[in-house]
């Protein structure tokens, strides 16, 4: 089946070059001399934003999406924003995971990748969750899809399921340590330092490793986390072969127009 947004090498290297732009600036902690913030984080961070609008805008203008890839990522991003709010704060329940997983797993990783940064946005517009933390919430949920779609394609039925269940749990987790990266710097001076938790500014990389780990697992990892794993992972299982047998008959349906020079991995 021809992806909805196929990886052509021009949208591939949008996506590295903001992924490692993303990492850079949310590791600045373990790899700055002294602790020191020489890109000023906070004020990139509020540009992670913009920047992954530019970035959806590239991949859907680029030529790759035909008028029904668009159709379909705008009727996924709004089950997704509508569905979010059912589980938003509630003890880290999270119901749209699963859904980014079966999309990026059905239509490949760029469709992916829009379709988690598009759909956390237009949540955040709904639920009035607009703030310095949703550019890591949407390129978090970018990645998630995308690499639902990297996934070996060969394994069918509850093997695939399986497969699904294990990486959702994985991006779980992962997901909770990165929101954890954008607000805990913010903590140094707080009293968390002394007590081997906090942001150590004075510390050595290892020592802010060390603090931030510890952070994750007694604030997170231990709770948020984990229920958020298990719900994805419980969607999926419950709910990943019939959705997933659906999105793939809409995509046959759809016969998306096929781009030229797409990267095989994603072809």
């Amino acid at each position: 089946m021809r992806r909805a947004l196929p990886l052509r090498w021009g949208t591939a290297s949008c996506i590295i070059v903001a992924s490692l732009a993303a990492l850079a600036l949310s590791l600045w902690p373990f790899w700055s001399a002294g602790g020191d913030d020489p890109f000023g984080s906070s004020a990139l961070l509020m540009l992670l934003l913009p920047l992954m609008m530019l970035l959806v805008l590239a991949l859907t203008m680029e030529g790759g999406m035909d008028a029904k890839a668009l159709a379909l990522l705008a009727v996924l991003s709004a089950a997704i924003a509508a569905v979010r709010p059912l589980g938003a704060g509630l003890g880290g329940v999270e119901t749209v995971f699963f859904l980014l997983v079966l999309g990026g797993r059905a239509f490949g990783a760029g469709f992916g990748f829009a379709l988690g940064g598009v759909s956390l946005l237009a949540s955040a517009l709904l639920t009035g969750g607009v703030g310095p933390w949703l550019g890591m919430q949407m390129i978090c949920s970018s990645w998630i899809a995308a690499g639902a779609g990297l996934l070996p394609k060969r394994p069918r039925g509850k093997t695939e399921i399986a497969m699904l269940a294990l990486y959702g749990i994985a991006a779980s987790y992962l997901f909770g340590a990165f929101m954890n990266l954008w607000f805990w710097p913010s903590l140094a001076g707080s009293g968390l330092a002394a007590s081997g938790i906090g942001f150590d500014p004075t510390a050595a990389v290892s020592t802010n490793l060390q603090h931030f780990l510890v952070f994750t697992l007694v604030t997170s990892t231990l709770s948020w986390d984990t229920v958020r794993a298990a719900t994805c992972a419980l969607a999926l299982i419950a709910l990943g072969a019939p959705i997933l047998g659906l999105l793939r008959r809409a995509g046959a349906r759809a016969a998306f127009a096929e781009a030229p020079k797409a990267l095989t991995a994603d072809a």
